[in-house]
């Protein structure tokens, strides 16, 4: 199993809906500018799959999670991780029939 796709939605940096496709199975690399959001793109995956420490997240509370902490009008944030489920075999238990897998938080 592995991620196929993010999807963000005022989280840290990405104030507007912001679909990151296409990762490898095998190989990613997250480049760009300084202050693009490469670090907010770990972050993200962190979140959803539940971290509960918000310094390692680089957050003191959860409010610094959202879009300039809810000033510009954006009062949440949503991340999804799509996960590719498509190898039967490494698939948890009850969820073998899915191709992907879809968290949420």
């Amino acid at each position: 199993m592995h991620i196929k796709e993010i999807c963000l939605e005022g989280f840290k940096s990405y104030a507007t809906r912001t679909e990151v496709p296409g990762f490898d199975p095998y190989f990613h690399t997250i480049t760009g500018l300084n202050g693009s959001g490469k670090s907010n793109i770990l972050d993200s995956i962190c979140f959803v799959l539940g971290i509960t420490n918000l310094q390692q997240v680089m957050a003191s509370n959860l409010q610094e999670l959202v879009y300039k902490q809810g000033q510009a009008g954006i009062t949440k944030s949503t991340v999804s991780v799509v996960f590719d489920n498509s190898d039967r075999s490494r698939s948890p238990l009850g969820y073998e029939d899915s191709t992907k897998i879809t968290v949420t938080r």
